[in-house]
């Protein structure tokens, strides 16, 4: 248990570190396309590399999406499995709380985005925008703005987000996978089977693992279906429990291998290419104008919240779940407006609902109101985390003076206790 402890705290660390560098890459694409050299901005992410032998003529924006976001994916696959399995989890009893939290935080976003929406093209799939929330850059935010409250907060926050992802990644297989060719799902199928295989039989080569995650992405990308769900599935069978004799279990090695990469590298760049739309006085018009934006924006910030704190609520009160140990009422309030961050997949499904709407101005004000949404939602939750903050640091501060002031009143304590 020390050990599964240690091992959140790490896995913790990493996401903050990486949700910092997130926040550095999406700054840093607005500037870009905002600046006299947007144009430069556009002709690098639509610059395609072609792989004609494969038939992968994609473009560094589409790499980013299909390519490094199956690695992020993989991760969370990852510790899906490892939270189902020795993790947060595994009890029961503490894993009813985030799996209804994380289906109240996908179900009420939806059908607010679906409502407010409804009619407008590409609503169809769009209001799957604002069901995800983004792991890296809400725990960036209750990393810095949070650090006072009780440590259970951050892990109810990760159990929420990586059931929460779950829910998202089934979606995007649903929603966006219109033809499959059944051959490659077979081959994908037997990539699978042979991973699984492989790690039932201690086998520890990357000389086998290596080309079966590359041709297993192959294969999902021929059949139709989106290949970030490679890394999913090859996460979710990747061992978690240690053998006699081994210092730690293959899924936490490649979690240690792999996650800095992911956080660092993988997420910011697709945040880098991803976020980089124009925000001019037309969009910011658009913004408050249009239904598209207007059913994200309310689906995101008032889906989540809702959704997450509300079913929260009454899940405890019927005594179907739990409260998270010294979180109050209150905590778990400020908690769900950070689920309303929404970045990275959000930004992923606008990308894929939108893609066949219009001229693109459509991704592009869907993608503008995911990043200010998730904006507002991240400097709404930490003005309420940091007053959480001093609640709890005032009554920590209160226990230790009755402390003091009980040590000092007991004969044989104090001052005369030393002598």
């Amino acid at each position: 248990m020390t050990q599964v402890r240690s091992e959140l705290t790490r896995y913790l660390r990493t996401e903050t570190v990486g949700g910092a560098i997130l926040l550095i890459a999406a700054a840093a694409a607005l500037l870009w396309a905002n600046s006299p050299w947007g144009q430069t901005y556009v002709t690098v992410t639509e610059y395609v590399l072609p792989i004609k032998a494969l038939h992968l003529e994609l473009t560094v924006a589409d790499w980013t999406k299909d390519g490094l976001l199956a690695i992020f994916f993989f991760v969370a696959g990852l510790e899906l499995k490892r939270e189902l399995v020795v993790g947060e989890l595994a009890d029961p009893k503490r894993a009813v709380l985030p799996i209804i939290a994380a289906v109240g935080g996908v179900v009420t976003p939806a059908l607010i985005a679906f409502t407010v929406g409804f009619g407008v093209d590409g609503m169809d799939r769009g209001w799957a925008i604002p069901v995800a929330t983004d792991i890296a850059f809400a725990l960036a935010v209750l990393a810095m703005t949070g650090s006072r409250i009780p440590a259970s907060a951050r892990v109810f926050l990760l159990s929420l987000a990586v059931v929460d992802d779950l829910l998202a990644i089934i979606l995007i297989a649903v929603l966006f996978t219109t033809t499959l060719s059944a051959l490659w799902l077979l081959a994908a199928a037997g990539c699978f089977a042979v991973w699984a295989l492989a790690q039932h039989r201690r086998i520890s080569t990357p000389l086998l693992y290596v080309p079966l995650a590359l041709v297993s992405w192959y294969a999902l990308h021929e059949a139709g279906i989106h290949p970030t769900l490679a890394g999913v599935a090859l996460g979710l069978l990747t061992r978690v429990r240690m053998d006699p004799g081994e210092t730690e279990a293959p899924a936490m090695r490649l979690e240690h291998m792999i996650q800095p990469i992911s956080a660092g590298l993988c997420v910011p760049l697709f945040a880098l290419f991803a976020s980089g739309v124009p925000l001019d006085g037309k969009v910011f018009q658009q913004l408050s104008s249009e239904r598209l934006a207007l059913a994200i924006f309310l689906g995101l910030l008032l889906g989540k919240t809702l959704g997450i704190f509300g079913i929260s609520w009454v899940a405890i009160r019927l005594g179907i779940a739990e409260r998270p140990a010294n979180l109050g009422y209150r905590d778990m309030f400020a908690l769900s407006v950070l689920g309303a961050i929404g970045f990275t997949v959000s930004l992923l499904v606008a990308e894929l609902a939108l893609a066949d709407v219009g001229d693109g101005s459509a991704v592009e004000l869907a993608k503008a109101t995911v990043l200010v949404t998730s904006m507002a939602a991240s400097l709404a939750g930490s003005a309420l985390l940091l007053r959480r903050g001093r609640v709890h640091q005032a009554r920590r501060d209160a226990r230790a003076i009755q402390r003091e002031t009980e040590a000092e009143a007991v004969p044989g304590q104090g001052e005369g206790s030393t002598k």
